[in-house]
């Protein structure tokens, strides 16, 4: 019921649809309008918001649905700021931003009964791993120009031939680590709530939801921190 593998998914049972497209991929559709609904929502409560007679500068008493988006915005802009800097923050925080909830919320869709976790599909990893990784190289060829893939080749000339094997290497590898990662990550941790489920299934997979939204939450954020990562390094103004 929450893993690939375990059955039932509702969005399979959909006429046509549920016969053409994979499991994943219509979990991944699904996400993805959930995001578009979401944001002509919010578009239109924050345009009642600003006509307030306060202008929206007041927020409501109690958690509502701006303000719960308002807190996940905030506190991943301060992440953000706090690894690519002040100056680098409000540029890459749309990308970072959408990342961090993309990610969360198709590993959160497997804790529903009837859905599958997008994220427990390697082609869906691997996807989101080589966006990085392009997105990141484009970064830096557009801040440095060619001299961006002088840092491919080391600082000694001599040593050329071999750094740029080693930095060849070590590249290649950053999407698949970041899909390999999150998909080992997901598939096990929705494998064991799916055990127990079947093993006990009153009050006990409780436990293991909490642990498995923790979990959605640790990878969504350990992907994204990465990805900051490779943006900083690619966006640093250093010639080798």
């Amino acid at each position: 019921m929450f893993a690939e593998g375990h059955g039932f998914f509702l969005l399979s049972h959909i006429p046509v649809v549920g016969h053409l497209l994979p499991a994943q991929v219509l979990g991944s559709l699904f996400v993805a309008l959930l995001f578009v609904a979401t944001m002509w929502v919010a578009r239109l409560k924050l345009a009642r918001v600003t006509r307030a007679p306060d202008g929206g500068v007041i927020p409501d008493s109690k958690l509502s649905y701006l303000n719960f988006f308002e807190i996940v915005a905030e506190r991943t802009y301060g992440l953000t700021e706090s690894v690519l800097g002040h100056h680098d923050a409000p540029r890459f925080f749309p990308v970072i931003g959408t990342i961090f909830l993309f990610i969360f919320v198709q590993n959160a869709l497997g804790l529903i009964p009837g859905f599958l976790p997008p994220t427990d599909n390697l082609n869906t990893t691997l996807a989101l791993g080589t966006f990085v990784f392009i997105y990141y190289n484009y970064v830096g060829l557009r801040a440095s120009g060619l001299s961006y893939l002088k840092h491919f080749l080391g600082p000694v000339l001599w040593l050329s031939p071999l750094m740029l094997i080693i930095e060849l290497i070590s590249h290649v590898v950053r999407p698949l680590s970041l899909g390999l990662r999150l998909r080992g990550n997901m598939t096990g941790d929705h494998m064991v709530l799916a055990v127990f489920s079947e093993l006990a299934p009153y009050l006990v997979p409780l436990i293991f939801m909490g642990l498995g939204l923790f979990v959605c939450f640790v990878q969504a954020f350990v992907f994204s921190l990465l990805t900051m990562v490779y943006i900083s390094l690619a966006s640093a103004h250093d010639d080798h």
